[in-house]
């Protein structure tokens, strides 16, 4: 029993030790350092990006400006004749008619002065027809009658027939006075607020009108284009008139699209600006004088240009740069020139070509080189306020 407790604790502190041993190799320091070193460093994960294709189309080069939209034609009513209204028989903001009766004014005076007239009139022909009379017996009487008498017969006769002429032109005038009085539209368009209401005295001198009509079908906008676009515009309407878009202020919502009419015939040499002219049917009344839009003038279209996503295009101190993705899923890195970028949509002068996939979402991520999982981008473009790079 004696010799036998000192082989049992040999035993024991055998078993410990082999214990401590297994778990200092499982969970030490060293742990799995053979197992690292047989699989090698770990593989970078590849970065998630959006692509689109490069494209060779041809693409429409617009130029943005503000403008401000004016009636067709504007007029401001007034009176023609002194007196006092009597009825207005229009409404303010309703669409007049050309001829339509707006305004009537108390037209008695005017009544009386071309009875008048007529009664002048009737008065000289009865003094008319009693001279013929007298001229018709002078001349009977032959060689009885006085040649005196024969000439200042005729010289009445004369008189009295030029002043019925002269009765005609007071008549003729004593009627345009008292249609005066019928004041009416001279043009189709919508009635402003008046200015005057009934009971008023108007005069002809005044140069307060009674109301305002704006012609709004068709309507036009003037606007402005820098000098050095004045050959584009030029050689574009030669080939027929240039397309015009009006839109919001804030360039959310297209209003209308016309033509371009007129070009004017300076330069304004203070601004470098040339103003122009456009042209809109309006039926539908989207656009109204007075309002404010931004507007795009269509001056020519790129055939077969070189565009990608205005999102490929990044910019950096060294300039304009973009990412394309090659045949082994690596980002590779080219610097761009951008001649325009408009509708989300950007043309590459140098440095893409068609064919190649640019990186259009998740660059922030990515570096030359770097291996990238690549997910379509949608073809819709956003809309975007148009710039000229």
């Amino acid at each position: 029993m004696k010799k036998s407790r000192p082989i049992l604790w040999l035993l024991i502190i055998a078993a410990v030790a082999s214990a401590g041993y297994y778990g200092w190799q499982k969970f030490g320091p060293g742990a799995g350092k053979t197992q690292t070193a047989q699989k090698g460093p770990p593989r970078p994960a590849a970065v998630p990006v959006s692509v689109a294709p490069v494209q060779k189309v041809d693409f429409p080069v617009y130029l943005t400006g503000l403008g401000t939209v004016q009636g067709f034609n504007t007029v401001q009513v007034r009176s023609r004749v002194d007196g006092q209204i009597d009825k207005l028989t229009f409404k303010e903001g309703q669409i007049v008619q050309e001829g339509e009766l707006l305004v009537s004014i108390d037209p008695r005076p005017y009544q009386a002065t071309l009875d008048q007239a007529k009664a002048k009139k009737a008065q000289d022909e009865a003094s008319l027809a009693n001279a013929n009379l007298e001229l018709q017996r002078a001349m009977k009487l032959g060689e009885f009658a006085t040649a005196q008498r024969v000439d200042t017969q005729r010289s009445t006769v004369a008189q009295l027939t030029a002043q019925i002429a002269a009765d005609e032109a007071a008549i003729a005038n004593a009627q345009t006075q008292l249609d005066y009085t019928q004041v009416k539209a001279p043009i189709t368009g919508v009635a402003g607020l008046r200015q005057v209401d009934i009971g008023n005295i108007v005069n002809a001198s005044t140069q307060t009108g009674i109301v305002t009509i704006s012609q709004v079908e068709p309507i036009s906008v003037i606007f402005t284009a820098p000098e050095d676009q004045l050959p584009y515009i030029s050689e574009g309407q030669k080939t027929g008139a240039l397309k015009v878009v009006a839109f919001t202020t804030d360039g959310k919502k297209t209003l209308a699209e016309g033509k371009l009419a007129v070009i004017n015939n300076q330069v304004d040499t203070t601004s470098g600006t040339i103003r122009l002219k456009a042209v809109f049917d309006n039926k539908d009344h989207t656009l109204w004088p007075g309002q404010s839009v931004s507007t795009r003038l269509l001056v020519r279209t790129l055939k077969d240009a070189t565009v990608v996503p205005d999102d490929a295009v990044q910019h950096s101190t060294n300039g304009l740069y973009a990412y394309t993705v090659n045949q082994d899923n690596k980002a590779e890195v080219h610097k761009v020139k951008v001649s325009y970028a408009i509708d989300g949509r950007a043309v590459i002068e140098e440095g893409l070509s068609p064919g190649q996939q640019v990186i259009v979402g998740g660059q922030f991520k990515v570096q030359p080189g770097s291996l990238v999982s690549t997910a379509v981008a949608s073809s819709d473009p956003a809309q975007i306020k148009v710039r000229q790079e």
